[in-house]
């Protein structure tokens, strides 16, 4: 009888000091909103036939999610946007990030 319940209480333990895998590896992966070519995140107000946007600047803080850094360039009147060249406030050859959807 002891014997059995050491087994269970032995089980529980192992089952209750398990770590929650998921939680901690969504906290620990980064979100990186622009990849490949078009790797500068911007908020940009203006598009210009997907050539160019105008008006534009990184976002005003670190974005979490496509949600987030859709709000962040929101609060400016702007889109999100990922850029290939950032220059002089403008941005060249720009395109929406992955989960972003207006």
């Amino acid at each position: 009888m002891q014997t059995t319940f050491a087994i269970i209480l032995a089980a529980a333990a192992t089952v209750f000091a398990a770590p929650a895998v998921d939680v901690v590896e969504s906290r620990q992966t980064p979100y990186v909103p622009c990849s490949g070519l078009y790797i500068s995140p911007l908020c940009c107000a203006t598009d210009v036939l997907g050539v160019a946007d105008l008006d534009c600047a990184s976002p005003s803080r670190v974005v979490t999610d496509p949600a987030d850094f859709q709000a962040a360039c929101a609060t400016g009147g702007q889109r999100a946007r990922c850029c290939f060249l950032p220059l002089l406030g403008q941005g060249v050859l720009c395109q929406t990030p992955a989960g972003v959807v207006y």
